[in-house]
């Protein structure tokens, strides 16, 4: 009798762990990136990602230099797409780095989940090495913070984590032991249900005829648009064309409504530019509009106000509301568009518009015109040709401080291009790792990260990210060599600046020294041909513009208090031997002196 044939194989099934179940979950509420740090209470999820992409499913794990930018790339990814993106920090000092970059990506509300990975669950509570709480310490910045402790419990808390975090939009957290991730899942299959279409949210028809009536009883009316507008731009324009108003804009609402905006007049604020604030002042009735415009200093308490807003909460707590509309800006305005009565008169605006044409061709425009051969650079003048050179499709990535004053002014939206800041939590150091969460979230569009030396030098580690994962990222570093909005802050305060200034470094030797192509430019004549040749390839590179540090961005309301302090703050350089640097300020910033 011959030999038998060994008897086939029969596969082994895989076990199925929490670990597996979660990024299962994620992948199917549209997650397609994990940012973070491995570490060992995590490696039950990173071996879970390395396995879900063995088997074809698209989902990475991005290695970023610290949990911080891991979080601020979540952020952007969200912001652009619309779908969850995910960031992970191991036990202890790894996730509690995520919580800088959580506050601001909650506050703009995007949909983020942070997976907080924790110390063995038998040790909970026993003051163990790397131990904190997690499921508390997140939150007052998320909108849903919980622990999975048992496996039954994980497929709900996940999908409830998802839910939240679309549904709010907002963050949320997963506290998850290393333990629990490894335990076996349950027999569950894979329950998440992802954002059913938005509802119309149509306003009651008693206010906006209370509204209706307001703005027929105004001579002037001035709407100020914020990023709740997005959606409604066609509709919020009829109703300027209708009520001949000018339109003044948040910088959340720039890249929205000022696109093509025949009406437009600017942004107010600490960055604002512009009649907007004139305008706003000058008004009879002053239309907020989807808004929640936080520098209650730059709205005119002697002009009655009407505000419309989607979320309650947001209505009169920056200021005095005489009317309130509480519905979708789109709604109201095609509601309120069959009620008033069309405008005959234009004079304030086209009062505003000239006013408004005046500076921007003079107070805002004089630091961009006959210094191309100026030295240092002008930062406005960079901003200018940077704007001229970028692709129309750009996605900015913005670093808080002076680069959001030079992109809120110089950056023209024309409703292709993105623009990301941290403009509601105002966090240093966001610029890059916004863009690599935006270079990541697809489309193969040229991203943009307008960086400040201090922000860049605060996370300068992400570089080695961008090179190693070969971003389309262009660092266009505005290089002053000092903290320029802390230095103006101390000023207007009548304090001579103290403790803003780095040493200057050659940020490009560093750039090429990690593998990025890097340029640095101290000629103006210069500034244009390093941008093209940046744009010209798909990869990194870093452009480290050599500027100004005297240069000085003015809000567009200047106060007596405020001139005071800075003539105090000058004279205090001057009795301190500072003479020199007094008078280089003013060469610098001559044209833009500031005046009651």
């Amino acid at each position: 009798m011959g030999d038998r044939p060994p008897p086939p194989e029969v596969p082994v099934a895989r076990r199925r762990s929490i670990a597996d179940l979660l990024v299962a979950q994620l992948v199917a509420a549209g997650a397609r990136h994990i940012y973070g740090i491995v570490g060992d209470s995590l490696n039950p999820v990173v071996d879970a990602v390395r396995r879900a992409r063995e088997d074809g499913v698209d989902i990475a794990w991005v290695h970023v230099r610290h949990e911080e930018a891991g979080a601020f790339a979540a952020a952007a990814e969200a912001e652009l797409t619309g779908r969850l993106a995910v960031c992970a920090g191991s036990c202890g000092p790894g996730n509690l780095h995520l919580i800088n970059g959580l506050y601001d990506a909650n506050r703009s509300r995007v949909p983020v989940l942070a997976i907080a990975s924790h110390i063995p669950s038998a040790q909970i509570g026993t003051q163990f090495f790397q131990e904190t709480h997690p499921d508390r310490l997140f939150l007052e910045c998320s909108v849903y913070s919980e622990m999975i402790s048992t496996a039954a419990q994980a497929p709900r808390v996940i999908r409830s984590a998802i839910h939240h975090a679309y549904g709010a939009p907002g963050v949320a957290v997963l506290t998850l032991p290393g333990d629990v991730a490894d335990l076996d899942a349950p027999e569950a299959g894979i329950d998440v249900l992802t954002p059913p279409p938005a509802p119309r949210v149509v306003p009651d028809e008693g206010a906006v005829r209370a509204l209706a009536d307001a703005i027929d009883a105004a001579g002037k009316v001035t709407i100020f648009a914020g990023a709740g507008v997005r959606g409604s731009r066609t509709e919020v324009l009829a109703l300027a064309r209708a009520l001949n108003a000018p339109v003044g804009h948040s910088l959340r609402g720039k890249e929205v409504i000022q696109v093509d905006n025949p009406f437009d007049v600017g942004m107010s604020g600490l960055l604002g530019y512009g009649a907007c604030q004139s305008a706003m002042e000058g008004a009879d009735l002053l239309l907020l509009l989807g808004t929640d415009f936080p520098y209650d200093q730059f709205l005119p308490s002697g002009v009655r106000t009407a505000q419309v807003d989607i979320e309650p909460t947001r209505l009169g707590r920056r200021t005095r509301n005489d009317v309130v509309v509480l519905g979708d800006v789109g709604e109201t305005a095609t509601a309120l568009l069959a009620l008033v009565k069309p405008k005959r008169s234009h004079r304030f605006l086209d009062q505003m518009l000239k006013k408004h044409h005046r500076a921007m061709s003079g107070v805002i425009g004089a630091y961009t015109k006959d210094v191309e051969h100026t030295q240092p650079i002008h930062p406005e003048f960079a901003a200018v040709v940077l704007d001229e050179e970028a692709p129309e499709d750009a996605v900015f990535t913005v670093d808080t401080g002076m680069c959001n004053v030079w992109a809120a002014r110089y950056i023209t939206p024309n409703g292709r291009r993105r623009v990301i800041g941290s403009f509601l939590h105002g966090s240093m150091a966001n610029a890059v790792p916004h863009a690599i969460g935006a270079a990541l979230s697809g489309g193969g569009r040229h991203v943009v990260a307008m960086a400040g030396d201090g922000g860049l030098s605060m996370l300068l580690g992400e570089l080695i990210t961008v090179k190693a994962l070969d971003l389309p990222v262009k660092i266009v570093l505005f290089d002053n060599a000092t903290l320029g909005m802390v230095r103006l802050e101390m000023l207007v305060d009548g304090l001579p600046s103290y403790a803003t200034d780095s040493p200057p470094i050659d940020y490009a030797a560093i750039g090429s020294a990690i593998g990025i192509p890097s340029v640095r430019v101290e000629q103006p004549t210069q500034i244009r041909a390093a941008l093209r040749e940046a744009f010209s390839h798909d990869g990194p590179a870093l452009i480290d513009l050599v500027t100004d540090p005297r240069a000085l961005s003015l809000p567009p309301k200047i106060t007596r208090a405020q001139v005071s302090g800075f003539t105090a703050a000058m004279s205090k350089e001057v009795l301190g031997g500072g003479l020199g640097e007094v008078m280089a300020m003013a060469r610098s910033n001559l044209r833009n002196v500031p005046r009651p």
